[in-house]
């Protein structure tokens, strides 16, 4: 199986881009709106990229304070790039660490920053989405990153 990696540092507490992906509520401030279910008693986290993907719906494995993981249990057309996310598995590690140094707008050597492990888990090598969702997922990381940057409440 072949897996998307990106790592995104960000300079904002850890606490605050935890906050961006633990909640339906906090996934709306930066990516779409998200609603919360409960199905078959799990947690599930739904949104809606439009009529031709039909509702991405994703259940929740893991909310740790270092640790968000999901599974991508709705099903999709074919035509729709999120049909290659069935049965997948969406992982957001977070750690703190000091900064490599003055780079592309990045903090002072030393200074802490968070360090984002994205990680879209389980897909098929020879998915014709591979690539196309690779490059979405980095274009969303980097919402993130701009809204915890900015977000004026961050907690210490």
């Amino acid at each position: 199986m072949a897996a998307i990696h990106h790592q995104i540092w960000i300079d904002a507490p850890l606490a605050t881009v935890h906050a961006g992906l633990a909640t339906a509520q906090g996934l709306g401030r930066w990516w779409v709106a998200h609603t919360a279910s409960v199905i078959d008693g799990d947690a599930v986290l739904s949104h809606n990229p439009g009529p031709a993907h039909g509702v991405v719906a994703m259940k929740v494995l893991e909310t740790s304070a270092h640790c968000v993981r999901w599974e991508v249990i709705s099903r999709h057309p074919v035509q729709s790039p999120a049909s290659a996310w069935t049965g997948t598995e969406i992982r957001f590690e977070l750690s703190r660490r000091a900064s490599p140094g003055a780079w592309r707008g990045l903090p002072h050597e030393g200074e802490p920053m968070t360090v984002l492990e994205f990680r879209h888990l389980g897909w098929d090598p020879d998915s014709e989405f591979l690539g196309f969702c690779s490059q979405a997922w980095a274009e969303t990381l980097v919402l993130l990153r701009r809204w915890a940057e900015s977000h004026p409440e961050r907690p210490a």
